[in-house]
């Protein structure tokens, strides 16, 4: 289950939060640390500030875009202590273990941490499936990346050394066709979605105001498979087909 988990730091801009990042990861058992445009990395002050969690820094992967660090995720979950104008599915740190554990077909696992100053951007948490909020003193709720990830990290460790004592039985009859869908194939259907929208008259995007959010909230919610999403695929390129021939 570990093994499965990608833990994904957007935009950091102290490299000291990358090292302790990558030492809360190591004592819980997580290794796979990715980074999306960090401010300074590698750097010596991240170096010292793993003490001795060299090995998650040296195997970070780092991408230009959070779209390219989520691709191979089958659920993405953000975390956010603010407030929605649309609200998202939220979880806390426990129920979300709980659900990474119970839906092994839901993995590979990205939980994504935004900057420091001002987390997670709308358009980052608008790709999630859920946000994760910890239950901090509501006086004062401020807390450092590093912190929530270990917060996190505890929480996935105690799961999966729980999963470890149970028996699971797979089904032999699982068909691959049901697997949930990938970020990336999400994203290419989102993305044809969007063109069938404006070329039937739909959606005008000089004046969004919130469809895009709303669509996406749908398929979030929907947790679309492989099959469903290469269906609604090739219903849009009918769609899109019948429009040319009128």
């Amino acid at each position: 289950m570990l093994n499965d988990i990608n833990f994904v730091l957007s935009h950091t801009t102290h490299p000291g939060n990358i090292g302790a990042g990558a030492r809360a990861l190591k004592t819980m058992g997580l290794q796979h640390l990715r980074l999306v445009n960090p401010k300074q990395f590698p750097c010596a002050e991240a170096t010292r500030r793993a003490s001795r969690a060299d090995d998650i820094l040296q195997n970070a992967q780092v991408f230009t875009n959070i779209e390219d660090a989520v691709a191979d995720a089958k659920l993405i979950v953000g975390t956010s202590a603010r407030s929605r104008t649309l609200p998202w599915p939220m979880l806390e740190p426990r129920e979300l273990a709980e659900k990474i554990a119970a839906e092994p077909e839901r993995r590979p696992v990205a939980l994504l941490f935004g900057t420091e100053n001002s987390g997670l951007t709308n358009e980052e948490l608008q790709m999630c499936h859920y946000h994760v909020c910890i239950p901090t003193n509501p006086e004062y709720s401020s807390l450092n990346v590093a912190s929530a990830m270990q917060l996190i990290a505890y929480e996935l460790r105690l799961a999966a050394l729980a999963q470890e004592q149970e028996v699971v039985v797979i089904p032999e009859d699982d068909d691959a066709g049901e697997l949930p869908a990938t970020a990336a194939d999400i994203e290419q259907m989102f993305a044809h979605w969007q063109q069938v929208m404006e070329s039937s008259g739909f959606y005008n995007p000089l004046k969004p105001k919130k469809i895009q959010m709303r669509f996406r909230r749908i398929f979030n919610k929907a947790q679309l498979t492989d099959s469903e999403v290469r269906l609604m695929r090739g219903y849009l390129a009918a769609i899109r087909k019948f429009d040319n021939q009128e």
